[in-house]
């Protein structure tokens, strides 16, 4: 676009060469222009000429140059805008103002050269050439071809558009003439480096844009269009928008560019995309120009609603109340303001007095249908009953003073400057020379209050303090569109204040809620943010966190996993403790198995009880009483021992649960070995000159019991010794809880306890087993045999259960296996001898015990 307005510029210069002294020759009139000037739309006499430049048209003539014939002038053509006429005269009238005032240039009377741009890059280069030149056809110079060094004008208030002033201040600022626009917002302007000799009374587009960006993610939406005019003012506004919108994590869908004399063709496929496109939010950095050429293209088929998001430039303008399609729009505009006086200069306007300016007589026939000359063809002629109070335009409209109050400041800020440069304390001299740069000087440092309470300054960009207020488009009772402001932005205001809105907004639809404008929906906490191929980053999936992981706030990015101890809850959006998992005393199974424990223990008890109220009866002295009532007591202890497993493992509970039961179930098996042992001696006993009874009496079954225990007990103490069973918060076997359980410290010495245990009923199996068949009738090796089958078939069953048990039901495995082998041993031995006590006590007689092989020993 820069390298457009330059070729546009060099263009002009190439037409405005008639403006340079072209020929020299020896006459007095030694250079003259090849064509006529541009003549002021606005014109008064005074001291000092200040000048000014408005787009008064929005188009200018142009024609495709031959090269064979001297091009044109640019003319200004098509409808006038009577918004920029207002602003044109607000200049006037700040001037009348200010020749008014005795404390603002005293004694001085101000004059003004008001020009017609009708935004054409053209005509404004052409304008500040005569703002440089001045207007004079003939240079009398016989020397050489130069005019005097004095510039026209000493300063210029304008131009109302970014592109056309660009154009200007590289023309103006070669003269050091200062340039104060009132409505050109391109941040670009803000560059001294290219700029020198550039000001502006309304804020630069950086802080717009800026601002814009901060709203728009104020209100949620993430998915949002765009367009902007094919200028300086939209491409570079557009551009500090996107930026300011992608550090706010803003996408964009769509970014169209046009102007508003682009083929209808290309505006139809803006138009198109717009109704195609998915996004609610429509961000338009755009003139007010080419707005009216868009929504015109629009409305012949509306697209959804749509909630437009405005700026300075079309947000306030007055034209675009008609377009309901609008309404809900919300954008940043200049204050709205009060300047005292300027109604009624606008007012006092008479046909006669608007007769006497082209401008005027154009405004007045446009406004009323009537000529006042006669020059509108079959229209009828003025006859004074034209009332101008009561006409209902831009120009009469007084509600929406904001960039007009921008052109007063500026016209104010100009006068500043001069009063600096030809005044002192007292007066003020009227014949002083002084340089446009003087006066540039000069504008850098002004700092005033305007009559109307504004205070004018500018940084060191040539820009003021940014001050917006937030502009919502409301449809009044009437049907008409009413801009109401809903909030405020000062950049001048500490960061993270300098924005505040209220909540009386009216949405597209007059809803009062905020529409929603987003790709894809915010990913609720429990899910992160999972990007769609080859779209942008406001387009995602949301994938619930991994196993173990939670998010716990929307449009999470990655989950987060939970420390060791914790695990996420059903939504994944927070880790809680992670349930405690142990075989507790409350627990159903625990109550079971306790119950099978004490009953177990009972059983032990009552048989020893009626083993020793019958300890003289053959069946109880046939099968050694020592043992037996060792062995009862070893059971009742080893059903007990079965309760230590239950209940919350702590450092005493694990060591002693193992050390009991490897213990206990040693001397339990020890006195079955013993036993076994004593019925093969008995059998020996038996056989003619054997005297095996000899060598196994009571003091060496006592012994080898004792010896056989010890031995285990040994074992133990030195697995507590060396590596001893701990509580253990076990995480690995199940994510989600913790079982908690007795770590085995050592695995050889449980292994050892455990093998121990085997070998020893083993030994007592083998035993048993080669005595199964001795000739007795009442055989006490097949119970021992069918006892330790029971007993070896548990526990070798226990070992793969206990491997694969989870959690608690470990602990249970291990429990029913010391109960299961109990009760075998119990019953496959005590079980017969009671029933023959009990109940068949005529089998209880050593004779029928003795049977054929009668056993003196027993």
């Amino acid at each position: 676009m820069q390298l457009i307005s330059t070729l546009m510029m060099f263009k002009s210069i190439i037409w405005l060469t008639e403006l340079s002294p072209l020929t020299c020759k020896a006459d007095p009139v030694s250079c003259r222009l090849w064509t006529e000037p541009q003549f002021p739309s606005l014109y008064k006499n005074g001291d000092f000429i200040i000048g000014g430049i408005f787009s008064f048209h929005v188009y200018a003539r142009s024609e495709q140059n031959t090269y064979t014939r001297q091009p044109l002038q640019p003319q200004c053509t098509g409808s006038m805008n009577f918004r920029e006429l207002r602003f044109g005269r607000a200049m006037e009238f700040t001037i009348h103002e200010i020749n008014n005032r005795t404390d603002l240039l005293p004694g001085i009377t101000l004059g003004y050269q008001i020009h017609d741009s009708c935004a054409a890059v053209p005509m404004s280069v052409k304008v500040a050439f005569q703002f440089a030149n001045g207007m004079e056809p003939f240079y009398n110079d016989t020397d050489s071809c130069s005019k005097s060094a004095a510039a026209a004008v000493p300063a210029v208030v304008g131009e109302s558009n970014s592109s056309p002033s660009i154009s200007m201040v590289r023309m103006l600022g070669l003269f050091g003439i200062p340039q104060v626009s009132h409505y050109a917002t391109c941040a670009c302007l803000s560059d001294k480096r290219q700029y020198p000799t550039f000001f502006r009374t309304i804020p630069s587009d950086h802080h717009q844009a800026a601002a814009l960006a901060r709203m728009v993610k104020h209100f949620g939406w993430t998915w949002i269009g765009a367009v902007r005019s094919d200028t300086d003012y939209g491409n570079y506004g557009m551009a500090s928008f996107l930026k300011a919108a992608q550090e706010e994590g803003i996408c964009v869908e769509y970014s169209e560019v046009f102007y508003r004399t682009d083929p209808l063709s290309k505006v139809e496929r803006v138009a198109n995309v717009i109704r195609r496109s998915t996004a609610r939010v429509l961000v338009a950095f755009i003139n007010a120009s080419e707005l009216k050429v868009l929504l015109e293209v629009l409305k012949r088929q509306p697209p959804p609603y749509i909630q437009w998001i405005g700026s300075e430039t079309w947000i306030t303008h007055p034209d675009f109340r008609k377009y309901n399609m609008c309404a809900g729009a919300i954008g940043f505009g200049i204050p709205r303001s009060v300047i005292p006086g300027l109604r009624e200069f606008l007012l006092d306007l008479s046909p006669v007095e608007a007769s006497k300016t082209a401008l005027l007589t154009e405004f007045w026939e446009s406004s009323f249908s009537c000529s006042l000359k006669g020059s509108l063809g079959g229209a009828r002629e003025c006859d004074g009953s034209e009332d101008i109070r009561a006409l209902q335009n831009p120009y009469t409209d007084m509600s929406q003073l904001r960039i007009t109050n921008m052109v007063y400041k500026a016209t104010y800020a100009i006068a500043h400057a001069i009063h600096g440069v030809i005044c002192n304390d007292t007066q003020c001299d009227k014949s002083a020379k002084f340089t446009p740069w003087q006066i540039l000087d000069h504008l850098k440092k002004v700092n005033f209050t305007t009559n109307n309470g504004y205070q004018v300054s500018f940084d060191s960009s040539g820009d003021p303090v940014a001050v917006y207020e937030l502009i919502n488009w409301q449809i009044k009772n009437d049907g008409l569109i009413d801009f109401v402001t809903v909030g405020h932005y000062d950049s001048s205001k500490p960061r993270g204040q300098e924005f505040n809105m209220s909540t009386d907004i009216i949405w597209l639809g007059e809803q009062t809620v905020v529409p929603r404008s987003v790709c894809s929906e915010s990913c609720p906490p429990g899910t992160r943010k999972a990007g769609q191929k080859g779209r942008p980053v406001c387009c995602y999936d949301c994938i619930p966190c991994a196993e173990g992981e939670i998010s716990n706030k929307t449009d999470a990015l990655n989950c987060a996993q939970c420390p060791p101890e914790f695990w996420p809850n059903t939504k994944q959006d927070s880790c809680l403790p992670k349930p405690v998992e142990f075989l507790s005393w409350d627990d159903t199974l625990s109550i079971i198995l306790t119950a099978f424990s004490i009953a177990g223990a009972f059983i032990a008890v009552s048989v020893a009880a009626v083993f020793y109220k019958h300890r003289i009866s053959p069946i109880v002295r046939a099968n050694n009483s020592e043992l037996s009532f060792l062995l009862l007591f070893s059971l009742a202890l080893c059903f007990l021992c079965s309760l230590t497993f239950i209940g919350r493992p702590s450092e005493w509970s694990c060591m002693l649960r193992h050390t009991a039961f490897g213990i206990t179930f040693v001397l339990c098996i020890s006195c079955v070995l013993g036993k076994t042992i004593v019925v093969l001696m008995a059998f020996r006993a038996t056989l003619p000159g054997s005297n095996a009874m000899k060598w196994f009496g009571p003091p060496q079954q006592r012994l080898s019991v004792l010896t056989f225990t010890l031995i285990q007990v040994l074992i133990c103490v030195i697995w507590l010794t060396i590596s001893p069973p701990f509580p253990l918060k076990n995480s690995k076997h199940y994510k989600e809880r913790i079982i908690l359980e007795c770590g085995l410290g050592s695995a050889i010495g449980f292994w050892a306890v455990l093998g121990y245990i085997g070998f020893l009923a083993l030994l007592c199996f083998i035993l048993a087993f080669l005595a199964r068949k001795l000739p007795d009738n009442f055989n006490e090796a097949k119970f021992i045999t069918f006892s330790m089958l029971i007993f070896c078939a548990v526990w070798v069953t226990f070992i793969p259960a206990y491997v694969s048990s989870p959690g608690k039901f470990t602990v249970a495995v291990e429990i029913f296996a010391i109960l299961a082998s109990s009760f075998g041993l119990v019953i496959c031995i005590f079980a017969p001898k009671c029933f023959i006590i009990m109940f068949r006590p005529e089998q209880n007689t050593k004779k029928h015990l003795m049977g054929k092989a009668p056993s003196n020993s027993l």
